[in-house]
């Protein structure tokens, strides 16, 4: 048993290798950004009324789609957050491989 134990653990160095905190929070203001215009775009009727009448029941068309705004926000972000790994990841095989 060796007794060279790590200051951090490897997933831990990784996480930071690959700036995932910093892609974690550039995803989360484009998805908050992305849901908020979609949403004021839709309740406030910004390209026109939409054709046909619906039943929106317990929230109103309001609460509906806030709660789409928020499910649409951490899809964004989660989406955002992989792809700009995904990027350092190969920009950091590619520094390594030179």
């Amino acid at each position: 048993m060796s007794q060279n134990v790590p200051d951090r653990p490897p997933t831990a160095i990784l996480i930071d290798e690959l700036a995932v905190p910093r892609n974690a929070t550039i995803g989360a203001i484009v998805g908050i950004a992305v849901a908020a215009a979609l949403y004021l775009v839709r309740v406030f009727e910004l390209l026109g009324p939409v054709a046909g009448t619906r039943q929106y029941p317990v929230f109103g068309p309001e609460g509906w789609f806030l709660l789409l705004a928020f499910v649409l926000a951490v899809a964004v972000t989660l989406l955002v957050t992989i792809v700009l790994t995904i990027v350092t990841a190969y920009r950091l095989t590619r520094t390594s491989d030179e």
